[in-house]
């Protein structure tokens, strides 16, 4: 069972998973960073001021300045603008993966047009040759 468990671990497609796991949450950091630090206080800018992550309803009774202050108070709260900051970050990340996946195909593609553009046509037996050959062959039946 143990030398299965080692099939499994080493084989490719487990290792190349296990990489892209890791890039992913790097990658998920920076995303993080570029809507919290440079995407959202723009649409802050744009919206008069509105800090996204701040956007909270509080359920129940109870009147707080800020989020921090509602979950300082242990209020049950539906985090808006938490929610608004992680569909975009979302949105960004797809549409980062979509540039990417797109490009990786559209080189794919030149390099396999290019490697075909390459490639002779295999030449084979002219048609006087495919003849003479048979030629050759009905008159040793003969």
């Amino acid at each position: 069972m143990l030398r299965e468990f080692q099939e499994f671990a080493m084989k490719g497609n487990v290792l190349d998973m296990a990489v892209g796991i890791i890039i992913g949450a790097a990658f998920t950091t920076i995303v993080t960073t570029l809507v919290n630090g440079i995407f959202m206080p723009v649409v802050g800018y744009v919206t008069g001021g509105v800090d996204f992550s701040d956007i909270f309803t509080v359920l129940g009774d109870g009147e707080y300045a800020s989020l921090k202050a509602a979950t300082d108070a242990g209020a049950a709260v539906i985090q808006w603008g938490v929610f608004a900051n992680s569909v975009i970050s979302f949105l960004i990340v797809a549409w980062i993966l979509f540039l990417i996946i797109r490009t990786m195909n559209r080189a794919k593609d030149a390099l396999v047009k290019k490697e075909a553009a390459a490639a002779p046509a295999p030449s084979g037996p002219t048609q006087e040759e495919l003849l003479a050959e048979i030629r050759d062959l009905l008159a040793k039946r003969a």
